[in-house]
């Protein structure tokens, strides 16, 4: 295993390796457990959608996001779901590369990212995704209270044109998406009980350099 895959939890998070000579400047946003996530993961990361964060200068989302995603891997590691079929991986490439677009190969030389990484990148989302309904199951039972509550508490999803969908025909949706909050606290206090075990740091960043006068 080559020194640039061992930064990153004994999987590949969104690791940069130098590309022939060429060595990429970088700095350290985080470490996760002695692990590094350095700016050109994070952009590289952003790109491809991996995780969500601003177009400006506040990273702090984005970083957040890298971090959680380098601690579900560490999971993943330990826990080995089944490897995603080859099909899956190529598809699950090919959608990484759509939200890139025309600025793919600009991001491919400025983060050192190739299409190698892009498909491991690939195969560690449908490892992640494998995992977590492995571990927290795809869909979740909800009570048919939970699922009138749900519709009562968000009047606004199932409004169409000023009027209020009748509990009978939303039913469905609202017990569709009640079952997906509750698997998104679920999977949320999880990570957070994932963080309180972890040793992670954020290093400051150097100050930003004031405009010319």
């Amino acid at each position: 295993m080559s020194p640039c895959l061992r930064a990153s939890v004994a999987l590949i998070v969104v690791a940069v390796c130098p590309l022939g000579a060429q060595q990429l400047l970088d700095r350290i946003v985080a470490r996760v457990n002695g692990e590094v996530i350095s700016l050109t993961d994070l952009k590289a990361a952003v790109a491809l959608g991996v995780v969500e964060g601003p177009a400006g200068a506040d990273e702090t989302a984005a970083i957040e996001g890298l971090i959680d995603r380098q601690l579900v891997l560490a999971e993943v590691a330990r826990f080995a779901p089944p490897e995603p079929a080859p099909a899956d991986v190529a598809r699950e490439t090919a959608a990484l590369t759509v939200r890139v677009g025309s600025g793919l190969a600009a991001m491919m030389e400025s983060t050192g990212v190739d299409e190698v990484r892009i498909r491991d990148i690939a195969r560690d989302n449908l490892r992640i995704q494998a995992y977590l309904n492995q571990r927290f199951g795809a869909t979740v039972q909800i009570t048919e209270e939970e699922v009138a509550r749900y519709y009562r508490i968000h009047p606004d999803e199932f409004t169409r044109d000023g009027i209020l969908i009748p509990f009978t025909q939303a039913e469905p949706v609202a017990r569709e998406r009640a079952g997906a909050e509750r698997r998104a606290s679920t999977v949320a206090q999880w990570m957070h009980d994932v963080r309180s075990r972890a040793e992670i740091t954020r290093p400051i960043s150097p100050p930003a350099t004031p405009p010319a006068r």
